[in-house]
């Protein structure tokens, strides 16, 4: 009996050590198996996980539940939450369920400092507009340290609304651009050249050469592109529209210039040019590359946009601006039905007055409809499409940014879907067009940096920005009534 004891004892004993060991080494492959698959996950410096991401990308791809992961400021995956979570290792997550993530939108033309002339002198046409109060204003005010305020003032507007890149000419753009870069917005920036003396250059032959220190300066930098902006054909004489032209052939920079803007223009070209009108003086001369960025084009038929696509130009349509100053509208469902690279702009906040591309998509699509009769003249998605993979076609940036697709800069907006003004929703594109508002944007990513995080700006102070402006605007008060 006692044998029997001491034998099932024993049996029970290695029954249990072989059982225990069939763990461990279960346990040791589980855990394995668990480092190998997270060995082969991707580090990224952030995800986003969850929400829609409209991708804009060739097949206009809309993801339900996505996620976006980033890494050195450029998309390293895209697509559904639970297939890039197997694939990523992030430093940082954002929650965007429930919300919409669309590219950064892009502002395709802007004079961003004039936000501190904002309403300075409104319902006028353009010309006693520019020529009786914008030219005497800024030949009273505007300097270095105002320039560097008013481009603050707009920054923050534009990340507020969720623009990520626009496109600015004005003048100490090198102030501009400093602090663009240190905001974290993307910008392509031109330094204007005319042919009168400006607050920062007295001569044009000055402006080319500080045209020229500016672009040297930040060509090459991951948010700044640098341009030369010859202000119009009707304020820079032809010989020194192709000196910018030779200048930016040689720097291989953007090349920007109002076009076509007013029936002024066209008068005042056939004036000096009989028979010809602004697009076709302009490519006369040789002018027009594929550099060329061009503001308006408003005074534009069938034969003039061909010449716009052969040379490819970028165009971008400015409708609130060219609504207040009736300088017209831009043949736009043509350029559409051409596919011309064509993006909006919110021009400067004194014509317009503010910097909200929202409106401008809004009105976009709405104009273009009343103005031919025709519903369908310009969709929402069309719109939509201006304002970021269109539009970085127009700058001639969309190898890098419109689109969130793998290996493009991560410009991104994550924007609220739940808003009483964006329920319900039946289609991606009207609800952000027609319904969605700028301060419906909750959060800003460029080029890989949060730079609005849940409405709150990281990398501008804003009670410090509205102290500035309204300084300003008593020294701009006070300045007109000399």
């Amino acid at each position: 009996m006692d044998k029997l004891k001491y034998f099932l004892a024993f049996f029970v004993l290695i029954t249990l050590s072989f059982s225990s060991l069939a763990q461990s080494v279960q346990a040791n492959a589980l855990r394995s198996t668990s480092y190998s698959t997270i060995s082969k996950r991707t580090p990224v410096d952030l995800l986003i996980v969850g929400g829609t991401v409209v991708t804009m990308n060739a097949g206009r791809e809309v993801i339900e539940d996505g996620a976006i992961a980033i890494k050195g400021g450029k998309i390293e995956f895209v697509g559904k939450r639970t297939d890039v979570l197997r694939q990523v290792l992030p430093k940082r997550t954002i929650n965007a369920a429930g919300k919409v993530i669309i590219p950064g939108l892009i502002n395709g033309h802007t004079h961003v400092p004039m936000t501190l002339f904002r309403g300075i002198a409104d319902d006028l046409d353009l010309q006693e507009w520019l020529t009786k109060y914008i030219f005497p204003a800024e030949a009273k005010n505007v300097t270095e340290p105002f320039v560097r305020a008013g481009t603050r003032l707009g920054l923050a507007e534009m990340i507020r609304g969720g623009t990520t890149t626009y496109c600015d000419m004005y003048y100490f753009e090198d102030a501009v651009a400093d602090e663009t870069k240190k905001a974290g917005v993307r910008g392509v920036l031109g330094e204007t050249v005319i042919d009168f003396p400006v607050p920062d250059n007295k001569t044009y032959q000055a402006g080319l050469e500080y045209a020229e220190k500016f672009i040297k300066k930040w060509q090459n930098d991951p948010l700044i592109v640098p341009a030369i902006a010859p202000h119009a054909p009707y304020t820079v004489s032809g010989e020194h529209l192709l000196e910018a032209r030779d200048l930016s052939n040689r720097l291989h920079a953007p090349l920007v210039i109002h076009l076509a803007e007013a029936t002024s223009e066209i008068d005042f070209i056939q004036q000096k040019h009989p028979g010809m009108r602004p697009i076709e003086y302009v490519d006369s001369i040789g002018f027009l590359t594929s550099r060329t960025i061009a503001a308006h084009v408003i005074q534009a038929n069938e034969r003039e946009l061909g010449i716009l696509k052969l040379r490819g130009v970028g165009i971008v349509h400015n409708p609130q601006s060219n609504m207040k100053l009736a300088a017209g509208v831009a043949p736009v469902p043509l350029m559409l039905r051409m596919d011309l690279p064509v993006g909006l702009g919110t021009d400067g906040a004194a014509s317009n007055n503010d910097l909200n591309m929202w409106e401008e998509m809004d009105t976009a699509a709405k104009l273009h409809k009343v103005f031919s009769g025709d519903q369908k003249a310009v969709t929402a998605e069309q719109a939509f499409e201006m304002a970021t993979i269109r539009g970085a076609r127009a700058l001639h940036l969309d190898s890098l940014i419109g689109s969130i697709e793998v290996g493009k800069r991560a410009d991104i907006d994550i924007v609220d879907a739940d808003d009483l003004n964006q329920i319900p929703s039946y289609n991606i594109f009207s609800t952000l067009v027609y319904s969605t508002k700028a301060n419906d944007v909750r959060t800003v990513i460029i080029n890989g940096r949060v730079v609005m995080l849940d409405r709150r700006l990281l990398t501008l102070n804003e009670n410090a920005i509205k102290k500035d402006a309204n300084a300003y605007r008593t020294k701009i008060i006070d300045s007109l009534r000399n």
